[in-house]
């Protein structure tokens, strides 16, 4: 099966969404529990850096995104990833194709840091992070809660090497 990227259009949101639903589903992705209509995701990410991947059949089958960590200007340069896979997809090296590409991206467009928050039970969410060269800098003890259970979360970043 091949694969390909390209930036994300506003007729891949349902897709996209779908995606992420998978993700809330699976408990150890997101904090969050409900999807967010697609004018609030779209608000909440950055223009840039937006990829999908696409199977042979043109199904969009994962995807990636950045959103700014701060609306303070010292910290223009530092974004959060997100990127989520189709379950059916898994297992394939399709997020390290897409990380790749949105590391070189963001860089393109000035991003010095990227970060990621992680439960520490997604290891595969982890391992797929280092290996692209992401850091852990700590652990978060229970930073929020999910579904009523306090969760802790695994913080980690990669620093440009362009800076």
């Amino acid at each position: 099966m091949n694969f390909e990227i390209r930036n994300m259009q506003p007729e891949d949101a349902s897709r996209v969404l779908q995606i992420f639903q998978q993700g809330i589903n699976g408990g150890i992705a997101t904090f969050e529990t409900e999807v967010p209509r697609w004018e609030a995701w779209e608000m909440s990410h950055h223009q840039f850096s937006r990829f999908v991947i696409e199977n042979d059949q043109d199904q969009v089958v994962g995807w990636c995104a950045l959103q700014q960590v701060s609306k303070r200007n010292c910290f223009s340069g530092v974004a959060e990833v997100s990127i989520y896979i189709d379950e059916a997809f898994k297992k394939l090296g399709l997020g390290t194709i897409l990380m790749k590409k949105l590391i070189l991206d963001s860089e393109d467009h000035g991003i010095w840091t990227l970060q990621s928050m992680i439960f520490p039970e997604n290891k595969a969410s982890i391992a797929l992070h280092q290996k692209l060269g992401f850091r852990i800098v700590g652990i978060r003890t229970k930073l929020a809660q999910l579904n009523s259970e306090w969760k802790d979360v695994a913080l980690l970043e990669r620093r440009s090497r362009e800076m």
